[in-house]
């Protein structure tokens, strides 16, 4: 019996990486897309080890040693506990968590944003809208003492976070390092259209939002908003980057 729940283990946890790695997108709910290549080779591994010891277990098996009084004993019994890590296998073979949303953002602080280099910023583009990530907006609103953000209708994408108090609503974005563990979120405050239900994608056009001293850390990390349209989530959604094809 014990082998066949190592086998079973084995087999099914290989099974459900490879489901959401190789099968599917759902493995960008979890981890970055550099690891793709690792998840696949986990999920063969984990499967061939399976079949090793499946073959394994079609040896004879051993006789039990005897003690001193003269009595076999089998240990090979399993732990009931042993069968809650089924659970987990079970889950990436027949369901995929979702995605982490808002109620991961509402409970850790905005990711600090780096400093711009001395070099300063670039020349924004006259396009209008202007397509800008979270970050940049973030960076323009606090740090660019020339203040070219100031006037000009941005546009940007992320999913709906509750504000609570104060008004408004964070658009939001969730960025990995490697994985979900070290999941960091990004905000931009947003005021004066309705906030679609949390956790909805949705493309933003507005303004800054007039509070604080533009190109300084007292400005506000908030848009007047224009208008508000859902989306899909993009491909990219766990990083803070244009949606591919702006």
């Amino acid at each position: 019996m014990k082998r066949f729940v190592q086998v079973a283990l084995l087999v099914l946890s290989g099974s459900g990486v490879l489901r959401v790695s190789l099968f599917s997108e759902a493995y960008l709910r979890y981890v970055k897309e550099g690891m793709r290549p690792l998840l696949i080779a986990s999920g063969v591994l984990l499967i061939l080890l399976g079949a090793a010891e499946a073959w394994s277990a079609r040896r004879p098996a051993e006789r039990p040693a005897e003690d001193g009084d003269g009595h076999g004993h089998d240990h090979s019994g399993v732990p009931r506990v042993a069968w809650l890590l089924f659970l987990p296998a079970l889950s990436l073979l027949f369901y995929a968590p979702p995605a982490l949303g808002s109620y991961t953002a509402s409970r850790e602080a905005p990711k600090a944003v780096a400093v711009v280099a001395e070099d300063g910023f670039d020349p924004l583009p006259a396009t209008s809208p202007l397509p800008i990530t979270l970050t940049d907006f973030t960076q323009r609103v606090q740090q660019d003492e020339a203040r070219a953000i100031q006037g000009r209708t941005v546009r940007m994408t992320g999913f709906v976070t509750p504000a609570g108090e104060g008004g408004g609503w964070y658009l939001t974005r969730i960025m990995l390092s490697c994985c979900a563990a070290d999941a960091q979120s990004v905000k931009v405050r947003v005021y004066g259209v309705q906030a679609p239900k949390a956790d909805t994608w949705v493309t933003v056009t507005g303004t800054w939002h007039a509070q604080g001293t533009l190109g300084t850390s007292s400005a506000a990390v908030a848009l007047d908003g224009r208008t508000v349209a859902e989306v899909e989530r993009p491909v990219n959604g766990y990083t803070d980057a244009l949606p591919l094809g702006s």
